[in-house]
This record gives structure tokens, sequence and C-alpha cells, in this order.
């Protein structure tokens, strides 16, 4: 393996910036966990104090096992010191292990933006990296607009730098902020830069103004650096930043570097890009590299013919590498080693030669093809799985369900939406009717849900319906189309552990769908829990 370079994901900052993207808290924990499994070193996580998302997301930081998580903020302003700065002392107060703070590097912005002295600026970075250090943080300096300053003004754009390295940061990242350098120039210049400032400490983050992000990135390590920032698909602000799930594997497969991620990891990369696309309520890019739907597509002719000769004629790597898998129309053979790999995760034992992969394989595409999708749909991909291979216990039996909306004036002459739901289903011998109220058809669904299996499976009662996606599938239909509801579940599990799960429904009317998520939802957590069917 080849040198370390350390992979700082900025997917809930910069990402957030991007136009349409608005994550909740829940978004936050579940895209970091994410992360940390696969093995990234650093996930910033927002910047506390700038909005109460990112101020709840740090004040319950999800437990780790490999990444550590960054606070982003500024340095210090002009006329505050750094223990009189409130800007400061909230990205410092933060229980995050490290800290990333920005400042100017570009001469005509602290003239023009700041009005201040250069030397008053270069204190500021000084000071403020100090005193992230000296409580305890690991400090990183973020070189604004570096590439820009560096080109106008090199003395002073190093100088910043060079105070940045002497106050103990151990990170210093230099920013194409704007996206406008190219690679061959962010290769000369990193590599002057590496002469005064140690390759080992310096970080690189494009923006993809030109279509350069990953190549800039990969320029700089080339001349030097050993981090690199970027977000999940490539989000951020304007053209977006430089994509990981491009970086990573060019740089590991490509380049030959360690990143800290095992090949088994890798075999994540698709899975992971596609559950932030779920989160984000849009359809994954199919052109995307590496991991999109057609990123290792092969049709008809000279190109299928070649592929099952030696696929290695069209595809510059295995495609089960980064996750993702070759798709043949005329004899599609791919898909074993994904599921065998998610079988792996929920404790499934699987002959690899066993018939019931490709059953699986059978029903997971029929239902594709229906809308089903069971990336970030983790419970109800286990729930068809294992009813495939050996059933899953019947907890209840639905008889019916009915669902009414009503919008109305309230006794204080507010306009309210309101709805309820009734529930009748048996729990083996015993029937059950109950009814539930709810701001939305889903919640008083849920509500009636609970009410009928609560007195049977108490432990429901900890179970949170924590998110909740509807897309659709058909637009052109319009109020006819198939819809795509996703839900994401969690419960506090016994020893205190937080457990979260997804789940996937689809039909024509919205309501039948979040009934089949909201179905696999209870019936996942009462597997889990090693709960009995009735009369069992």
């Amino acid at each position: 393996m080849g040198e370390r370079v350390y992979i700082y994901d900025s997917t809930l900052r910069d990402g957030a910036q991007t136009q349409g993207v608005d994550f909740g808290v829940a978004d936050k924990v579940a895209i970091t966990r994410a992360l940390d499994r696969i093995g990234v070193d650093y996930v910033e996580g927002g910047w506390p104090g700038a909005n109460p998302t990112d101020d709840a997301f740090f004040a319950q930081l999800p437990k780790l096992n490999h990444a550590r998580v960054s606070a982003f903020g500024m340095t210090r302003r002009s006329g505050r010191s750094v223990h009189n700065d409130p800007g400061l002392a909230a990205v410092l107060g933060t229980p995050a292990p490290a800290a990333c703070l920005v400042g100017k590097t570009w001469d005509f912005h602290v003239d023009l933006a700041l009005g201040i002295t250069k030397a008053e600026n270069i204190d500021m970075i000084a000071e403020s990296v100090a005193e992230t250090k000296a409580r305890g943080k690991e400090a990183m300096f973020d070189a604004e607009h570096f590439f820009d300053g560096y080109k106008a003004n090199p003395g002073f754009a190093l100088d910043c730098l060079k105070a940045a390295h002497a106050a103990g940061a151990r990170w210093i990242i230099l920013c194409d902020t704007n996206g406008g350098t190219l690679p061959h120039e962010i290769e000369r210049i990193v590599g002057e830069v590496a002469k005064t400032v140690p390759g080992d400490l310096l970080g690189i983050h494009c923006h993809n103004d030109t279509e350069n992000a990953v190549a800039n990135s990969l320029a700089a390590v080339r001349a030097g650096v050993r981090q690199v920032q970027g977000t999940l698909n490539g989000l951020g602000e304007r053209c977006g930043n430089a994509n990981l799930v491009s970086v990573i594997p060019n740089l590991v497969i490509k380049m030959g570097y360690d990143v800290g991620i095992d090949a088994e990891r890798m075999t994540h990369l698709t899975s992971i890009s596609r559950l932030l696309d779920e989160r984000l309520n849009r359809p994954p890019a199919r052109n995307a590299a590496y991991v999109g739907e057609s990123a290792f597509a092969h049709k008809g002719g000279l190109h299928v013919s070649a592929v099952e000769k030696d696929p290695r004629t069209y595809e510059h790597i295995p495609p089960e590498t980064v996750g993702n898998r070759r798709h043949v129309v005329v004899s599609d053979q791919s898909g074993r080693s994904n599921l065998l790999a998610r079988f792996k995760d929920i404790g499934l034992e699987i002959d690899a030669k066993s018939p019931f992969i490709g059953k699986l394989l059978d029903e997971i595409k029929a239902r594709e093809h229906e809308g089903y999708t069971y990336d970030g749909a983790d419970g109800s991909f286990e729930l068809l799985a294992r009813r495939l291979m050996h059933g899953v216990p019947d907890y209840f039996r639905l008889q019916s369900f009915r669902v009414i909306s009503e919008r109305r004036f309230n006794a204080r002459g507010d306009l309210i939406t309101m709805s309820e739901a009734t529930v009748k289903l048996d729990v083996g011998t015993e029937r059950r009717l109950t009814v539930g109220e709810g701001k939305g058809p889903v919640e008083a669904l849920d509500r009636a849900l609970r009410a009928a299996l609560l007195p049977f499976y108490p432990s429901l009662a900890e179970l949170k319906l924590v998110d909740y996606k509807v897309r659709i599938l058909a637009p052109e239909r319009a109020t006819a189309a198939v819809t795509r509801v996703m839900i994401e579940s969690a419960d506090g599990h016994a020893h205190g552990e937080i457990r979260a799960w997804g789940t996937v429904g689809v039909s024509e009317n919205v309501i039948d769908a979040s009934y089949t998520a909201l179905n696999d939802s209870i019936t996942w957590k009462l597997y889990r829990d090693g709960t009995p069917a009735p009369g069992a």
C-alpha cells in the first residue's frame, strides 16, 4: 500500500450549500454514520452557531468507530480577541474533536472585504489556530481563495500559511474557492508551497466550476498534499465540490495511495452514493463515474461480445470493486457479490453458489421494475431476503384500513388539516379495530397501527419514525403516477444502542405505499428484537 492520504468529507456543510438541499438532523446523523462505516477520516458536521440544525447535530454527535467530526467556522473577527468572539466560541465549544477555521489569504479580500491590515489578518489566523490547539482540538486552517491569492501576491499568501503552521495547525488546506484554477496550475503551486510547509500538513479543497475539481485534487496529491476535502456526489454551491465518490477510487485503485478504506469497504461506495440521493429525494445520476447505473452498462453488438469474453475490454475496473454491477442487456450475470456483502451485513450466512441468490436477484429485479429500490431501505431488503429464505413470523394480518382527511376551521378560527385512520387487523386469533389521529394521513395511520399492536408488542413504544420521503416515479402520469415512499425508523434498543433502518413501499396510492413501508418498519423491529409470533 502506498503513502497515506486522509479523506475529509464536507457534505454536511459544503453540500448543504447546494440549491434545493436541506439536511435535517436525522439526515446528518445517518450520513455521518455511513461515512464512518466506509472509513472516512473526517466528517465536517456543519457550522455551529449558524443555524438550529447544526447546533442540534453537534449537541447529539453520534458515536463513531473511526471518523473524527470536525466543526467549521471562521478565525476570530477583527477587533475581537480569541476569548471574546462569539462565533469562534461556538465552534470551539462543541464536543467535536476537530475544528476547521477559514481565513483570508488573498490580499484583495483583506483590503476590500475586511478593510484591515495584512499584519492583523495574519495575527487573526495565528491566534485562532493557537487557541483551537490550546482547547485540545485538532486544528485545521482553510486558506480561502488561496490559489487566487498566491497568483496575486505569493509572499502574503505564504505568510498566512506560515502563521497557521507556526501556531500548530495539524492541517493547512489550500482552497480553490471559486473553482477557476486548472490542474497544471494546482500542481505547480502546491509544489512550490510544499517547499515552505511540509506536504504531510497540507490539504486541498476544490470547487468544480471548470469541471476540474477531481482532477485538481489528484494533481494536488501528486504535488504533495496528504488531505483531500470534498463531498459525496460532488454536492456544493454553484457547480459543486470535488466528488469524493470519484476521488477515493482514483487515489486507491489508479494511483496506489492508502486512504484508510480497505477493499471490502470500497465496495460500499455505490451504496453510500445512492443513500445520499435517496435522502435528498432525487434520482441518482446514471452516468456518474464508478457508481452510476450506466457506469458498467453494455448494450448489444460488439461491446457485449467483447465484455463476455473479457470484461477488461470495456471496463477499466471490475464494477464489484466499488459495489456497482455490470449490466449486459442480453445476459445479466451481475449482483451476486453485492448480495453476499449485504447478507454479511445482516448476519446471513449464504453459500455463494446457493440457488437462493439467483431467486432473490430475480425477485429484486422484478421489484425494481415496479419502482422499488433497496439502497437506503436496508430493513425492507433484509425482510425480503429472509422471507424468501426461511420466512418471517406473521406478527399481524391487516384486514383493512381507511384514512380520512379533513380541512376545517377550529374553535379559534384557525384553518387546520387533520387526518383520521381506522385499522382492522388480526393478531393471532384476536381481532383489533383501532383509530388514530394525526396532522397527516401517515401519522394517523401509524398511530392507529400502534394502538392496535402495543398491547401485544410493548417494545413498539420505542419505535420512532425519523424521516419520510415520497418520490414520484412516473411524473408523466400526473396524479395517477406511481409513488415510492421511503421511511427511516429508529429505536432505543437494549444497552442504550440506537438502531436505525430504512423501509420502502411502492404504489399508485401514496397512503398504500406508506402502509407497506410502515408494515416493514414494524416487522423489522419485532423480528430483530427476537419477538415470537402470536401463539408461538
